[in-house]
């Protein structure tokens, strides 16, 4: 796992996969996103703007990134 820093309180799920490199594009975060292939904190997650705050976890295909403050 690996730490993420955000300036916000809070970011969009697919904004948060572009920035943590999890994702090349919006079009690939959409596209992973409906496959069911992302969990937000331990739970399956397809909505794209779902919003994540400080101390979420992501994981997508076996990497996990964590939210934390800048």
């Amino acid at each position: 796992m690996f730490d993420v820093p955000i300036s916000d309180d809070s970011i969009r799920l697919g904004q948060f996969l572009k920035l943590a490199n999890l994702v090349e594009s919006g079009a690939d975060a959409k596209g992973v996103l409906a496959d069911g292939l992302v969990s937000v904190n331990g739970e399956p997650e397809v909505r794209r703007g779902r919003q994540l705050a400080v101390g979420d976890v992501v994981a997508i295909d076996g990497e996990s990134a964590r939210v934390t403050r800048a």
